[in-house]
């Protein structure tokens, strides 16, 4: 067996072992985070305000854009259809079931530049905090493939319920 001989076969093994680090990291993930779910079907008589195609970038923990959730649908990237509605937002994305975040789960909504595996000019992405369960917000990115994302986050931010402030008037 030549040098050259040998050079491949620790090439190719090297290479073994790095996908297969790789599965086995992402099969974790997924175990670590089956206990969230992101909530799935639109609630009859939702009456439709907007639609807008989008990239689906990402699940974050909140304030955490390089931490990656692996939350079923919404672990993979995907072409995609936002749907604002009077009572919520439909992510519906290629291939996976419809995510619908009502009202009341919603948190907050802004502009990012940065999550895992995607960085574009500022403020290109649309960043949706949300309440994944009673005590967990998660951050989800999408990224409107047509125009800036102003319109979107304007009709999204019209949606999330005002806090009370506990001021009077």
């Amino acid at each position: 067996m030549s040098m050259r001989d040998i050079a491949i076969a620790v090439t190719i093994g090297v290479a073994v072992l790095v996908l297969l680090a790789m599965l086995f990291a992402w099969r974790r993930r997924l175990g670590r985070d089956a206990a969230y779910s992101a909530p799935l079907g639109v609630p009859e008589h939702a009456e439709v305000l907007s639609r807008h195609e989008v990239l689906y970038v990402s699940t974050t923990r909140h304030d955490q854009p390089l931490e990656r959730l692996a939350i079923t649908p919404l672990a993979y990237r995907a072409r995609g259809e936002v749907t604002v509605t009077d009572r919520g937002a439909a992510l519906c994305l290629d291939g996976a079931p419809t995510v619908f975040l009502a009202k009341d789960k919603l948190a907050g909504i802004d502009r990012a530049t940065v999550t895992i595996d995607r960085v574009v000019e500022p403020g290109g992405l649309v960043r949706i905090a949300w309440n994944v369960d009673a005590g967990t917000i998660v951050d989800s990115y999408l990224r409107p493939t047509a125009g800036a994302p102003d319109t979107l986050i304007s009709e999204l931010q019209r949606l999330i319920p005002a806090h009370d402030t506990g001021a009077t008037s």
